[in-house]
């Protein structure tokens, strides 16, 4: 973090949810998350991949990029020509969840609580759209900063949208790079699977996440966090790039991870844990709850971490609930079970501490 003093107001513990749910419909979505996730929770802004190409978590993101345009191919989306009908399809379904949201958040009674908006990073597009010639645009250093410029371009839209969406909703962000380990280690495969594309330098990396940081502040987000894969995470080079937060799956860290991590949290870091189970067997619910609460301020004790710092975390499911392709991962019910696990956590957090 730059500042200490950045983030999320408030010392209650947040809980929140991934973005993507199950359905294709917007206004059933913001009703369950908003209803489960009212203050002090952050609540997404709800993602329906079901819905079909355009509303997919990498055509939601590159219909963000300013003055570029993309459309979809045999293999993937493409930075494409102005005006595609793919381009349209993913702004305009972006332009109604917010509409939807406006909506719902217009008539709740209560303040709002913090409004969690959720993007692939310049990093993870680069590695998942493709130029015209059919290789990733991470191939190509000059394609890798123009999608990173536009990006950081299009937030500052995105986030104004957003809080006029939900006035007086401190806004935070995470910003996703599930391919940032495999571009630092030069791991994704070219187009053709045959070989894969040379690494890119830890340096770039840094900067394009700074680069992105900077323009969600200036357009009033209140705290950013970069969610990456548990193994060999960049937690380094997240804190070089001024974020206020990293997401993590804390289940699959290891030790000296943690202890890295303990580190960061004293210094002011928020742990967006992605640690509450999308399934629990039936009639173990209030037990799986006890059991994660005791295991997470177990981990702050043997990190000699004080339990006033376990507010730090923002406790999220395991991961998404349905795929970026939008293959059933859960009906709309159960996804809600889910999110209801992670408020339970967080009360049960609270009552521990405060014990």
């Amino acid at each position: 973090m730059s500042d200490g003093q950045r983030g999320l107001t408030g010392t209650r513990l947040i809980g929140s949810a991934h973005g993507p749910w199950p359905g294709t419909d917007p206004l059933e979505a913001d009703r369950a998350l908003r209803g489960e996730l009212g203050a002090p929770h952050a609540a997404p802004l709800a993602e329906l991949p079901s819905r079909g190409v355009g509303s997919d978590a990498t055509g939601r993101s590159a219909a963000l990029l300013a003055g570029l345009a993309v459309d979809v191919q045999p293999h993937g989306w493409r930075l494409g020509e102005a005006g595609s009908a793919d381009h349209r399809r993913a702004v305009a379904a972006l332009a109604t969840d917010l509409q939807v949201l406006a909506d719902v958040a217009g008539v709740e009674e209560a303040p709002p609580g913090p409004l969690k908006l959720q993007l692939r990073g310049p990093i993870t597009l680069a590695g998942s759209l493709y130029l015209h010639h059919g290789e990733r645009v991470i191939s190509d250093h000059g394609a890798r900063r123009d999608v990173a410029q536009a990006l950081a371009e299009g937030v500052l839209d995105h986030v104004a949208a957003a809080r006029r969406a939900v006035p007086g909703a401190e806004v935070a962000v995470v910003v996703e790079e599930p391919l940032v380990t495999e571009a630092l280690t030069g791991t994704i495969p070219t187009a053709s699977g045959y070989r894969t594309l040379r690494s890119i330098p830890g340096e770039e990396v840094t900067a394009s996440w700074r680069l992105l940081v900077e323009a969600l502040r200036s357009a009033g987000a209140a705290e950013v966090a970069i969610s990456v894969p548990g193994v060999e995470a960049p937690l380094d080079r997240i804190v070089q790039a001024g974020a206020d937060g990293v997401g993590l799956r804390t289940a699959i860290l290891t030790t000296r991870q943690w202890e890295r991590l303990a580190g960061l949290i004293e210094g002011g870091l928020s742990v967006w844990a992605e640690c509450v189970p999308l399934t629990v067997a039936p009639g173990q619910e209030a037990r799986t709850t006890t059991a994660l609460a005791d295991s997470l301020l177990g981990t702050f004790r043997d990190l000699g971490l004080p339990s006033t710092l376990v507010p730090r975390l923002r406790l999220l499911p395991e991961s998404p609930f349905v795929s970026e392709r939008g293959r059933r991962g859960s009906t709309p019910q159960e996804a809600l079970r889910t999110v209801q696990r992670v408020t339970a956590l967080a009360d049960s957090l609270e009552q521990s501490i405060a014990s």
